[in-house]
Order: structure tokens, then sequence, then C-alpha cells
């Protein structure tokens, strides 16, 4: 690691930050309604995205900071089991193909903002619509301070905010000042902030990636010495070399399956799809980002380039800033740290929006303000965006990084408890709604339960280098106690259904699933009971016919 600070990678990084700065604030002006002040407008972006802003959109919300720093660092401590985040990304875009058109119809039909929106709509329960929305806003937290940790990671590597001895506020105030700006301009313009800004940040990551994959190989001599290294660090560990054990394949398999189910049960996931103008856009961005799988697939092999090149640092999350900074000349590494950064902004702008939106529709106004206007929802929302980032902020600040990662991984656990209930909900009204409720409460005790009381020797299934939390001795607990919430609210079904026990209200009907209701012409009717949703107008449609890109 160079000593002091590295001034020509932070001159350009600075310089990429504040135009992005820019850029986050003049978006509150970016296709603009005359009536911003609801939550179509300020959490959705109007609900106007096309094709291309919505694959950026969700790029940037689901491949992040994190993802550019720790997929690649489980490389460099684990091996190839590291590569699960691969798979699992492949994995997830047929699975979504099947049920988010579906969602994304009876969303726009009845002005669903939320996931709980719609399982209160579709079971008629505000309990069970209170349980989604607070597994929601749990498992988004830590996802948000895991951004920040990608831009710490980066400002550590380039000697900002002095060493270990420096006062701690003097240490942090450039993550400060950085979280500062995005919670102004996520206050400021909402959706429209990170749906611009991913432009920028996914056109850097792809640079950053395409220079990396051709020019540190060449400097390191070849890929043949690449993989020759990082399998010679894995025998001396006693970790079999860089492929997993034999008993380690399991645990690989069910944490790729596990994580693939659960990655569009996240808020922020429905967020950016719910934005999209059409469900017609929706198809056709299941088609298209896997593209963001083969870079990632690439950007994994950074994990051991960094091993090739010797790259020695006690906190895994440096390894590839580190990289950066030691094969690249300083003006680029500035460019490689600002993919970073800024693709730590787009994705918690999303989620602070999303988790926000969770709380002003399914909490404040289902329990504590039925009459809440639209204008009270939005400035509800914009606040609580505050406070989950000053709340994620909180715990990059005062928790170990390590135990950091562990509730990430819990956060995976908890949201996949939403499965049955979202997707379930989706294809039939079969499921009870106390049924579902009660498989939810298993599976997140179960799941809460086993990812605290799980030992660390259980977790050699991926090497004697590995520190893989949430995987217990029969693989990923979240998919185990997933298991159990479906057996549960299966049971229970049968149970309820015999004894006539009385069932909720379903507010949506078989064709909400299949009409493409957000298009212009489209009328968009809105039942009594989401009469605030403020769902898109025939003259509002028309008016935005041109912005499909």
């Amino acid at each position: 690691m160079n000593d002091g600070v590295n001034g020509v990678a932070l001159a350009v990084f600075i310089f990429f930050f504040v135009a992005v700065t820019v850029m986050g604030f003049l978006a509150a002006r970016w296709r603009a309604a005359e009536n911003a002040n609801n939550l179509d407008e300020w959490g959705l972006g109007g609900r106007s995205f096309g094709t291309w802003i919505t694959w950026f959109l969700l790029g940037g919300d689901l491949y992040t900071a994190y993802t550019f720093v720790a997929v690649p660092a489980a490389i460099y401590a684990t091996g190839a089991a590291g590569f699960f985040a691969v798979p699992y990304t492949i994995l997830v875009y047929p699975l979504i193909f099947t049920f988010l058109p579906r969602l994304w119809s009876v969303s726009h039909k009845h002005g669903y903002v939320t996931t709980s929106d719609f399982v209160r709509g579709r079971f008629g329960s505000k309990g069970l619509s209170l349980a989604v929305a607070i597994t929601g806003i749990l498992a988004t937290m830590p996802y948000i301070a895991l951004q920040l940790v990608g831009i710490q990671a980066v400002l550590d590597v380039m000697g900002v905010g002095g060493g270990e001895n420096t006062n701690w506020f003097i240490k942090d105030l450039p993550l400060l000042i950085a979280f500062g700006v995005l919670a102004a301009y996520t206050y400021s313009s909402g959706l429209r902030a990170p749906a611009l800004i991913a432009f920028v940040k996914d056109t850097l990551i792809y640079i950053v990636i395409a220079v990396a994959i051709i020019y540190i190989p060449i400097k390191l001599g070849g890929f043949d010495d690449i993989f020759s290294a990082a399998n010679d660090k894995f025998t001396k560990a006693g970790a079999g070399g860089l492929a997993p054990a034999a008993e380690g394949q399991w645990a690989y398999g069910t944490l790729a399956l596990g994580s693939a189910l659960a990655l569009f049960m996240y808020p922020h996931s429905i967020t950016a799809t719910l934005s999209s103008r059409s469900r017609e856009v929706i198809r056709r961005n299941t088609t298209i980002l896997p593209l963001y799988s083969l870079m990632l697939g690439l950007l994994a092999l950074l994990g051991f380039m960094a091993i090739a090149a010797g790259v020695k640092v006690e906190n895994g999350q440096l390894a590839i800033p580190q990289l950066f900074e030691n094969m690249f000349p300083d003006w680029f590494t500035g460019v490689a740290f600002a993919a970073i950064g800024i693709g730590a902004l787009v994705p918690a702008a999303i989620m602070s929006i999303a988790a926000a939106n969770l709380f002003t529709r399914n909490i404040y106004k289902d329990f504590l303000r039925p009459n809440a206007t639209a204008e009270e929802e939005t400035k509800v929302s914009k606040l609580v965006s505050l406070l989950v980032k000053v709340g994620a902020l909180i715990f990059v600040l005062g928790m170990d990084k390590t135990v950091a990662i562990n509730f990430q991984l819990l956060g995976g656990i908890w949201i996949l408890q939403t499965f049955p209930a979202l997707v379930g909900g989706l294809f039939t009204r079969w499921f009870h709604r106390w049924a579902l409720l009660a498989g939810w409460a298993v599976g997140m005790v179960y799941g809460t339960w086993k990812a605290y009381d799980t030992p660390s020797g259980t977790q050699k299934h991926f090497g004697n280098t590995a520190d893989v939390p949430g995987i217990g001795e029969i693989g990923y607990i979240g998919l185990t106690a997933f298991v159990l919430n479906v057996v549960v609210t299966v049971v229970l079904t049968l149970i309820l259904r015999a004894v006539k026990a009385p069932d909720g209200v379903d507010e949506t009907s078989s064709a909400d699933y299949k009409a493409d209701a957000g298009d212009p012409g489209v009328q968009t009717d809105l039942p009594p009971a989401t009469a605030g949703a403020r769902a898109p107008t025939d003259a509002l449609a028309a008016g935005r016919a041109e912005l499909t890109l």
C-alpha cells in the first residue's frame, strides 16, 4: 500500500464524484411531471422509464459497489467457491421472466408502489403486508451499509482520512461528505437521480473491467501464471486448490440457488422494476440483463489477479482497490476508484428510496395515518429515506466489517421468507393469509437463529481460508428456512381451508396480471381501497409517450 495520499487518483475521483453530484441534483427536472409531489413521481420516477433506462437502473441496482469489491474479494479469500455469484445471477433471469411482468401489470392497474401493497391487496391482510414491509426494511439496511463499505475501501486505499491513530471524525470525514451528498440529491430528485447516474456508473465499470481483464494479465505474465499462483496459495493453505472440496459442492449449490430466489425479493429490485413504463420493458430486460453476468464473471477473476500480483491485505475488501493502485497508472486508478464509488451511490439511493416507500405506504399510511394525502406520503418518504441512510452510516462506522458481511447474508435469509407471499400470490390465491404469516414467522425465526448459532467450523466446506457466513451443516441457511416456510404454509393452508377459516378479500382479478395497464391509451381504474395510490392516468401516460428509450 502506498504511503500518503494518492493525489492524482484522488483528483480524478473527485472530478467524477462532483460530476455525478451535479447530475443527481439536475435529475429533479428530468422527465418531471407538473405535479411531482407524489410517490409515483418521487419514488418510481413517474413509472416512465423505457428499456435502456430500466436496464441501466436495474444493472446499477443489482450490480453494486459491494459486488465490485466483495465478489473478487471472495475469490481472493476462498478460491473458485466465490464464483457462486455468477451462476445465481444467471439462474435469476428465467425466474423473474415468469413473475415480474405479472407483478408490473397488477401494480400499475391498482397503483401499487411496494410489494407489501400487492400482498395487502391480494390477500386482504394488513398483518401479512406489515410482515413483508418490516422484512424488506430490515434486509435493506445492511445492504445500504455495504455500499458505504465500498466507498470506504476506496478512500482507505487512496490514503484519504488519515491513519488508524487519527481522530475518528477526521478519519471518516470523506465518508461523511459522500453520505451527505448522496442524502441531499436523493431527497431532492428521488429515483430519477440514480436512474440518470446509472449511465455514468455502468459506463465506467465496463471500461475499467475491459482494461483490467486485458492490461493486468499482460503485466502478470498471462492467465496461466495467474491461475498457477492462485492454485499454489490454496493448496498450501490446505484448501485443496482452486475448486472447493467435494463436501463444499452442496453448500455452493444451495447458496447459489437461495441467492437467486432472494435477489428480486429485495425492495430495491422491485422499485426499479415498477419504474418502467410497460410490461414489455420488463420482459425485454430479463433477456438482456444477463450481459451483466458476463461482466461479473470477468470481474470475479480480479480476485485471482490480486493473488498473483502479491497483494497482501488484512481486510479482504481492500484487495481489489489495492490491486488497482498497484497495477494501474495513477490517473486510471482514479477512474477505477470512481467506478466503485459511483457504483455505491446508485444502489444506495435506490435502496433508501425503496425502504422509505415501504415505511410510508405500509406502516405510516396503513397503521398511523390512513387518510394521509399523496403530498404527505411523499414528504414522509423523503424524510425516512434520510433516516435509513443515517442508520446505514452508523452501522458502517460502529460495526466491524466482518460482522457487516454476516448481516448482509442474514438480509438474504430474511428477504427470502417473503417469496411465498409475493411470488406465490402472483400465481394463486390458494394460500391462506394466516398460513403465509405463520410460515414467514417460522422461516424468520429459524433463519435468524441458525445464522447466529452456526459455529465458524461449519464453514470449512469452502476451504480453510474461507469465512462464508450463512452456511450451515446442510447448506445455505436461507434456503433451509425457506423450505420450512413453504412446508408450514402448505400444511396450515390445508388445515385452515378445511375448517373454513375466514379469508381476506382479494381486490385483484385474473385480468389484472396480464394487461399492459400502464401503456399509453389504456385506462387505469383505481378501486376505492387504493384511491390514494396515484396510478398513471391517460393524460399522464399520453404526455410521456415520447419519453420511451
